[in-house]
């Protein structure tokens, strides 16, 4: 029987397991799906198959920069719970994922699945599954971004443990300058460097609320105004990177340190574990419940 792509993909999805070894099994099984199903559950390559769907909200935060200094990659990958996030052997696919993404720069993690991983001769999703079948939990890869410093720049990274990354693309200033910038991102949560890179919609919006809000203030049009613009401008401030007070020293700005420093951030990215994740919250004593009324 011929074994198609269609067969596979639905396989796949199914069990979890590699693209490979779904053909391999389908194969095997003369093309009958549940027999293929059988045999990689036997084989411990379709845990995910029984696991499915749970969600992946925990999991680790990598990073590597090139030796010049001018190329970061931060790779997010998920798991179910911390003590996974914290296996050693987690934390390895963690980085050898930064490294290949750094060597092989994809499109996106679809193409980055089918690559080789750095240091093996696993595909990623190969390698992937394999991690799934030793810890027994849902992993994925969820995310990546790769930061390019422009000329006479450099990227810096930091880490926060393995929960929150950050790169920052600097130019000029002390050795230093990036990872404290990098340091102040992963505390303050900037949404973009500057006020040009806030979506004039995203302001308007604004600016409707807090109008909405002064509408009954009995104040005159022109002191409304004010007070709607004041508002808008400590929203640009807490949102921006150089609006906001540096964490080192609240007296002054961002925009202030850099311009003391002779200095420009061109670029950054913060990843954070799970954020915008829905975590599934278990109920045990629901559970149990359902469990005693079908016993």
């Amino acid at each position: 029987m011929t074994i198609t792509a269609a067969m596979v993909k639905a396989l796949r999805e199914r069990t979890g397991a590699g693209m490979m070894e779904c053909k391999k099994a389908l194969t095997e099984a003369d093309g009958d799906m549940d027999s293929a199903v059988e045999q990689l559950r036997k084989k411990g390559a379709a845990k995910a198959d029984q696991k499915s769907g749970r969600i992946a909200a925990e999991g680790a935060i990598s990073s590597v920069l090139d030796e010049s200094g001018t190329i970061g990659v931060l790779v997010e990958v998920n798991c179910e719970t911390d003590f996974v996030a914290k296996d050693e052997s987690f934390r390895r696919f963690g980085q050898r994922l930064a490294l290949t993404i750094l060597q092989q720069q994809p499109q996106d993690v679809t193409a980055l699945s089918a690559m080789k991983l750095a240091d093996t001769r696993q595909t990623v999703d190969e390698a992937r599954v394999e991690l799934f079948s030793k810890v027994g939990e849902n992993l994925s890869v969820r995310r990546f971004a790769i930061v390019q410093a422009p000329q006479d720049a450099q990227v810096s990274a930091y880490l926060h443990g393995a929960r929150i990354g950050v790169l920052v693309a600097v130019q000029g200033g002390r050795d230093d300058l990036g990872r404290d910038i990098a340091m102040h991102v992963a505390a303050s949560r900037p949404l973009c460097v500057s006020r040009t890179d806030v979506p004039e919609h995203t302001l308007a919006k604004e600016r409707e609320i807090y109008s909405a809000q002064a509408a009954d203030s009995g104040k005159p049009q022109e002191i409304v105004s004010k007070i709607v613009e004041g508002k808008v401008q400590k929203y640009i401030n807490e949102i921006t990177l150089l609006g906001q007070p540096y964490v080192k020293d609240p007296e002054v700005s961002v925009k202030q340190l850099l311009h003391a420093e002779h200095a420009q951030v061109h670029e950054f990215v913060r990843y954070e574990v799970g954020e915008g994740l829905e975590r599934k919250e278990e109920d045990f004593v629901a559970e149990v419940m359902a469990q005693a009324k079908g016993g």
